[in-house]
């Protein structure tokens, strides 16, 4: 600028003091989300090859996990179920004592409210073919069936104790019934993490490892297209009018335009905006280290810095832990 002095922006690097103090974006744990997989009928933890590091827990370890991370100072978990039997509507759904509202009932138990617990409200885990909501005839996705079943489902874990519900499905009108549903039930108390804006990705392939999906085919009818970021905006504002809590972008990392976009669009509504990096981005930069191709700690934070950068207030990470740990040691 004419009248001042030539910058030297360099002087600000030249310290691990200096960048800290004039850092503009940082990570947390408290802003971390984990989440867990546990297998119905399990006796231990089962490794899942696709994804290093990352298991299908049983109760014991599921328990203790939820207990290692509260420790961590990691800011909440969100349980996803493997269930021993799949049926066409997805009824371990809303089994009171089916795996996943056992487990929430596990955790809560065992953690109570030092961190927020969370669980997946969608039946693609539960059915025998693997779509997120009950099928027509024609076999496909009956939307307003499958809301119904939604809101059932959202009774079931409100009954077993979660903090927040977090419905994935993309169904129309999804959140306006469950909102409606636990408010009619006297459970307003319970939020809702709606997945607004996820996308149909090919990024989840070790994620349908992860919970053993039944799918055949895709989900390219109901979940967004990759080409599309205006649609992602028109989703966040429907959810929001129907009474989401937090709104979130799914994946983060290939979707870091989209999110910035919702952010800039809904923070300063109030309106918390989370991000899940998902299982293909998690596994992508485990192999690459695992190969001596980059630094691991390194690529763990740099990725979980530019999700926030982009406007995440949280971040589902299956790095929770680990980052939390990492950045404890700086």
């Amino acid at each position: 600028m004419s009248g001042f002095p030539a910058q030297r922006p360099r002087r600000l690097r030249r310290t691990e003091a200096i960048r800290r103090l004039v850092a503009q974006t940082t990570v947390e744990p408290r802003q971390l989300v984990l989440p867990m997989f546990v297998k119905e009928g399990a006796t231990a933890p089962v490794p899942i090859a696709s994804m290093p590091g990352v298991h299908q827990h049983d109760r014991d370890s599921l328990r203790k996990a939820a207990v290692e991370a509260v420790q961590a100072g990691v800011g909440g978990l969100m349980l996803f179920a493997v269930p021993s039997r799949k049926d066409a509507v997805g009824s371990g759904a809303t089994d009171p004592d089916g795996v996943l509202n056992r487990a929430i009932r596990d955790v809560v138990a065992e953690v109570g409210d030092d961190t927020v617990v969370m669980a997946d409200l969608c039946l693609d885990e539960f059915t025998d073919h693997g779509h997120c909501g009950v099928l027509d005839a024609r076999g496909e996705v009956d939307n307003d069936a499958t809301l119904a079943r939604y809101a059932d489902m959202a009774l079931a874990q409100a009954e077993a104790g979660v903090h927040v519900v977090g419905p994935s499905g993309m169904m129309d009108g999804q959140v306006g019934v469950v909102r409606a549903a636990l408010d009619g039930a006297g459970r307003s108390d319970v939020a809702v993490l709606a997945y607004s804006a996820k996308y149909a990705s090919a990024f989840y392939g070790p994620f349908r490892e992860a919970v053993e999906s039944s799918l055949t085919g895709d989900r390219r009818s109901y979940q967004q297209d990759p080409a599309n970021a205006r649609e992602a905006l028109r989703e966040v504002a429907l959810d929001v009018a129907e009474g989401a809590d937090m709104v979130m972008v799914k994946p983060a990392l290939g979707y870091l335009d989209v999110l910035r976009q919702v952010a800039d669009a809904f923070s300063s509504a109030g309106v918390p905006v989370a991000a899940y990096q998902v299982s293909g981005e998690y596994s992508m930069i485990s192999a690459a280290a695992a190969n001596g191709w980059l630094d691991h700690d390194r690529a763990v934070l740099e990725s979980l810095t530019a999700i926030r950068r982009a406007g995440a207030d949280i971040v589902l990470t299956y790095w929770a832990v680990t980052a939390a740990g990492l950045l404890a040691r700086q």
